[in-house]
């Protein structure tokens, strides 16, 4: 993968998803350092970057495709407003997450892969299939739980707490985010202990 690639590239297939999981333990304690806005910390360390703004570049197409199929939500007329208010707060969070991978790969010296249109998301996502406001929160669950899964597999490569740390909570918020959606919808939590990242 390389830093010009197109965006639909990034996050469309299953197989980009994979290999962000699996890429995520190549990513260095210094692209790390960075994210969490620890720069000063960063300055000090020692680490081979190379491959950071690619992986960290999937990661931003993760959060560009979370970004857009809130919007999607929210102008499909299909959510009542409770479930509107919460899709906007969500949306806010990857928005969050987005501008520090963005900033985090300038400081690298990448290139952030772009945004695409809306309507571009809208065909990747099969977003003309949503009829209902369920369709909606299963799409958005989905995509919460691969997010999920994608963030806590870079964990056990770190070992400096304070990096697992920044990983950890972007994993935490995109829990939170699937255990909501899918209370919304009416289903059972996982049955079991241990059922993420597996």
């Amino acid at each position: 993968m390389n830093n010009h690639q197109h965006p639909a590239s990034l996050i469309t297939s299953p197989a980009s998803r994979r290999g962000f999981i699996r890429g995520g333990s190549a990513l260095s304690a210094v692209a790390v350092a960075l994210l969490a806005g620890k720069d000063v910390m960063a300055q000090g360390m020692k680490g081979d970057t190379s491959k950071d703004v690619d992986i960290l570049n999937v990661a931003l197409g993760l959060e560009h495709e979370a970004i857009n199929a809130y919007q999607l939500g929210a102008g499909s007329g299909l959510l009542q407003k409770p479930v509107m208010d919460v899709a906007v707060q969500f949306q806010g969070h990857h928005k969050t997450h987005r501008d520090a991978l963005v900033a985090t790969i300038r400081k690298l010296g990448g290139q952030p892969v772009a945004e695409m249109k809306l309507d571009e998301y809208a065909k990747a996502l099969n977003a003309g299939a949503l009829k209902s406001q369920g369709d909606v929160l299963d799409l958005a669950a989905r995509l919460e739980l691969g997010a999920t899964n994608a963030y806590l597999s870079v964990i056990p490569a770190l070992g400096d707490r304070e990096l697992a740390k920044v990983a950890a909570r972007l994993a935490a918020d995109e829990t939170m985010h699937y255990t909501v959606l899918t209370s919304a919808l009416g289903r059972p939590l996982p049955p079991g202990a241990l059922s993420f990242g597996a």
